[in-house]
């Protein structure tokens, strides 16, 4: 039997910034449902922060299965990860979003986090009510980044954004 306490129910329009830091101390692998293997998409910006700053990241994918975003093998659903998940990312709408937290909570995750834009409170339920911690509409990049105090993963020193005119 679980002998963990239950949990507090959690504000999901304004988080604690201790509720946030204490999810992303707890996270080390953290599966990516959406990554892209293209550079200018936010996704890859996100993923490659994350690995940077020390998670373990691993690309979910179906068009891109089989090969490698940033270095990780890329897998088509969640079920196809070999290994244990701590956090599911995810950055599909909030209708995918259901199903996607259906699966992290069949599968033993620990959190799952939807990106910016992506909000099932349904789903939220659903994972709370299995022991899940749950974010919604929030980055983990810009979370982290904002926590930590690097700015510069906002844009400004990525070479995207720029205050100079463009040449045609």
């Amino acid at each position: 039997m679980d002998s963990t306490p239950p949990r507090e129910p959690v504000e999901h329009d304004r988080y604690p910034d201790s509720y946030l830091r204490a999810l992303l101390r707890e996270v080390k692998t953290i599966a990516m449902v959406g990554a892209s293997a293209n550079w200018n998409r936010p996704s890859f910006f996100a993923m490659k922060y994350l690995q940077e700053k020390g998670y373990r990241v691993i690309p979910v994918n179906p068009v891109a299965a089989g090969q490698e975003i940033l270095g990780e093998q890329v897998y088509a659903t969640l079920d196809d990860v070999p290994e244990k998940i701590d956090m599911v990312d995810i950055f599909r709408n909030s209708d995918a979003a259901g199903p996607i937290t259906d699966d992290a909570i069949r599968l033993g995750a620990k959190i799952v986090w939807m990106q910016l834009g992506v909000r099932n409170d349904e789903a939220a339920r659903r994972a709370e009510a299995a022991g899940l911690r749950v974010v919604m509409n929030r980055c983990p990049k810009i979370e982290h980044a904002r926590l930590t105090g690097k700015l510069e993963w906002h844009g400004i020193a990525s070479g995207v954004i720029s205050s100079k005119k463009r040449k045609l």
